[in-house]
C-alpha cells in the first residue's frame, strides 16, 4: 500500500492539512517505529489514525467515537468493505446519471431513508453505511451536522462529479485498520485501554472563537466549556498513567489575547501552537490562518 490513504469522509475540523506539523509534535519515543498501543477517543475522519497507522508499526489501536453512524461506517470498512463498494457504486451510478432537479430529488430521498432508520448500538448496517457516505460526498461543503432531534439536516451539494465510491482508497484503508478496534461511546471508554505504553491523541469538538464558527453539532449533544474542563481532568488522570498524550483545540487567544481558558486547564503541561486554515465561518472574509493549540504532557 504505497499509495496514500486518505479519509473516507469530509469532516469538518479534519487533521488532514494539518499532518505535517502535527508529525512534529509525535512523541520522541514513535522514532524507533513501533506503537504498542494508539488510542483516539474522537476519532472522527480519522486522519491521524490513518498517518500513524502508514507510518508505524502499531500492535494495537483503539478507536471511539458518540457518531454511531461515524463508528459503524468503519467497522464496515473493516469487516464488509466489498459489500459496501457494491452499494456506493449503485447510488453512485444512479446518481450521477441525474439532471440537477433529479439529483436533488435523489438526494432529500435517501436523507428521509438515512433519517427514519435507528441505528442501534454495535449494529453493522452496510446500506446505512453506504447512505451515510453517499451523503457526505453529495451534501453542501461535505458537512455532517444534525439537529437536536439527531436528524442528519444538511441541505443538497451543487457538486457536478462527486465521487461518491472512492473504491481503492477503500480498499486500502480496510486493509489498513484491521487491528483496529471502533467503539461507539464517549471519550471516557478509553479508561480502560491506557496504560503507560499508549499514545493518546485527542480531537475533542473546539470551543468556538465566535457564534458563527461554533460547529459541534457532530452529534444531538453539544460540547461546552464545561465538558472541556471535564475532558482536561480527564487528561490529567491519564497523565498520572505515565500514558503520552497529545490533544489538539482551538486557541481563543486568536479572538481575545485576555482568553486564558486552555492555559488554566491545562496548566503544568506543553500548551504548543500549530496554524491552520479557518473553514468553518459563515462570513468568508473571516476565513484564513489562524493558530490552534497542541496540548502535551511531553517535551519535544
Amino acid at each position: 500500500m504505497s499509495e496514500k490513504i486518505r479519509p473516507f469522509v469530509k469532516w469538518a475540523g479534519g487533521k488532514g492539512s494539518l499532518i505535517p506539523q502535527l508529525n512534529k509534535f509525535y512523541p520522541y519515543e514513535l522514532k524507533n517505529g513501533i506503537i504498542e498501543r494508539y488510542i483516539e477517543p474522537f476519532v472522527g475522519g480519522g486522519a491521524v489514525l490513518i498517518d500513524i497507522l502508514q507510518k508505524y508499526d502499531v500492535r494495537q489501536a483503539y478507536a471511539f467515537d458518540i457518531n454511531m453512524d461515524l463508528i459503524n461506517s468503519y467497522n464496515v470498512i473493516k469487516n464488509n468493505v466489498q459489500e459496501l463498494i457494491t452499494n456506493l457504486k449503485r447510488m453512485e451510478s444512479e446518481y450521477l446519471k441525474l439532471e440537477q432537479e433529479g439529483r436533488k430529488t435523489y438526494f432529500y430521498n435517501k436523507r428521509d431513508e438515512y433519517n427514519n432508520y435507528n441505528l442501534k448500538e454495535n449494529e453493522q448496517n452496510i446500506q446505512r453505511a453506504a447512505q451515510f457516505i453517499y451523503l457526505n460526498r453529495t451534501c453542501f461543503n461535505g458537512l455532517y451536522r444534525v439537529n437536536k432531534n439527531g436528524r442528519f439536516n444538511v441541505p443538497v451539494g451543487k457538486y457536478k462529479n462527486p465521487t461518491i465510491c472512492d473504491e481503492q482508497n477503500l480498499r486500502n484503508l480496510s486493509n489498513l485498520i484491521q487491528n483496529v478496534q471502533f467503539q461507539y461511546g464517549d471519550y471516557k471508554k478509553s479508561l480502560k485501554y491506557v496504560t503507560e505504553n499508549t499514545f493518546v491523541y485527542f480531537d475533542p469538538p473546539y470551543r468556538p472563537l465566535n457564534v458563527t464558527s461554533g460547529f459541534t453539532s457532530y452529534t444531538k449533544e453539544d460540547f461546552n466549556d464545561d465538558n472541556q474542563t471535564e475532558l482536561a481532568t480527564f487528561y490529567r488522570e491519564l497523565n498520572e498513567r505515565n500514558a503520552k498524550l497529545m490533544l489538539s483545540n482551538s486557541n481563543p487567544k486568536n479572538t481575545n489575547k485576555e482568553d486564558d481558558f486552555f492555559d488554566n486547564i491545562y496548566q503544568g503541561f506543553n500548551i504548543n501552537e500549530i496554524y491552520a486554515n479557518r473553514m468553518i465561518n459563515a462570513k468568508s472574509n473571516e476565513r484564513g490562518k489562524i493558530s490552534e493549540i497542541l496540548v502535551t504532557n511531553y517535551n519535544i
